[in-house]
């Protein structure tokens, strides 16, 4: 029987190294990827509960009869369209879109227009270029309730500095109701926000700039062009996709600006400063009828211009 069992082990095949090698590269391989998974799953389940949960909600929200009453009871009857049939007939909801389409509009111009200036400024070397830089900064850095404060006090009509100083160069002789007229208040919502969102526009367009190489520009210069064929030739091609980066995020954070215009007029005079956003606001916290709030904040949300939409990247921004 010894010898009959020494023969049959004698007869198994040992392992060949090559089938070896494959096994411990596919258990390898199979490790990998659960250390792959390991990290995407902690992001995915962040994800659907901070992100796609809330906007779930959001939207299901919009079809109920959600009130206080809701919070308590955990009743909100399904409506169906009726939220947003009451929306539509709502006499101020045309003008809060026709506001919020300026506000954005006129915001994004300002900001990125006068960010791009000052980009292409700062990216001469001169003494203290750095120091400028960094002080440039402080609007994007204060607190939006400090910003509107300050604004508020600047723009006031009896005691504002700013009338003070147009009087005193001679541009006015009446001081102008900055934030108390319903033909001026959104325009100066709209110099106070572009006021706030240059500092992100310099920031990232003044980097964008510094990936252009120098020499393309030395060698246009040895070409014959000149500063405004240079910028078409040169600078804008090679900056838009910073650009697009800037615009996608100044639209989506201008979108959904609250803070700024309830700081300065909390949507008047007369409605004239009344945004979507805003509306949604005051619908859902005001008035507590949470689902007429949803559903502004989803026509605001699905704005033609952007996802969703204070002030261009701020951290504080809600």
């Amino acid at each position: 029987m010894t010898a009959t069992t020494s023969a049959a082990r004698a007869e198994v095949p040992a392992p060949s190294p090559a089938s070896v090698r494959r096994g411990g590269a596919g258990s390898g391989r199979g490790r990998l990827e659960l250390y792959r998974w390991a990290f995407v799953v902690p992001a995915l389940v962040y994800v659907a509960l901070f992100f796609a949960f809330p906007v779930v909600k959001n939207a299901v929200m919009g079809f109920q009869d959600y009130t206080t009453a809701s919070f308590y009871t955990g009743e909100a009857p399904f409506i169906g369209l009726e939220n947003y049939r009451t929306i539509f007939a709502n006499p101020g909801f045309w003008p809060s879109v026709a506001h919020t389409a300026l506000f954005t509009a006129g915001s994004i111009v300002g900001q990125f227009s006068i960010g791009l200036a000052m980009a292409l400024f700062f990216r001469r070397r001169f003494p203290l270029g750095g120091v400028l830089r960094s002080l440039l900064l402080l609007p994007w850095l204060l607190p939006v309730i400090v910003s509107t404060a300050l604004w508020r006090s600047l723009m006031d009509q009896d005691s504002g500095a700013l009338n003070a100083f147009l009087k005193a160069v001679g541009v006015i002789d009446t001081g102008i109701p900055w934030l108390s007229s319903p033909s001026i208040a959104l325009t100066s919502v709209i110099i106070v926000n572009i006021w706030v969102g240059i500092p992100f526009n310099v920031a990232l367009l003044y980097g964008g700039l510094q990936d252009i190489p120098e020499e393309l520009y030395e060698a246009a210069s040895i070409d014959g062009a000149g500063p405004v064929r240079s910028f078409l030739a040169i600078t804008w091609p090679l900056l838009r996709p910073t650009v697009n980066v800037v615009v996608l995020l100044c639209v989506i954070y201008t979108l959904r600006s609250v803070d700024i215009i309830l700081g300065l007029t909390r949507g008047g005079p007369a409605g004239s400063t009344q945004t979507l956003p805003t509306s949604s606001y005051f619908q859902s916290f005001q008035d507590f009828q949470f689902g007429l709030g949803r559903r502004r904040a989803t026509c605001s949300s699905s704005s033609p211009s952007s996802s969703r939409c204070c002030t261009c990247g701020r951290p504080d921004a809600p």
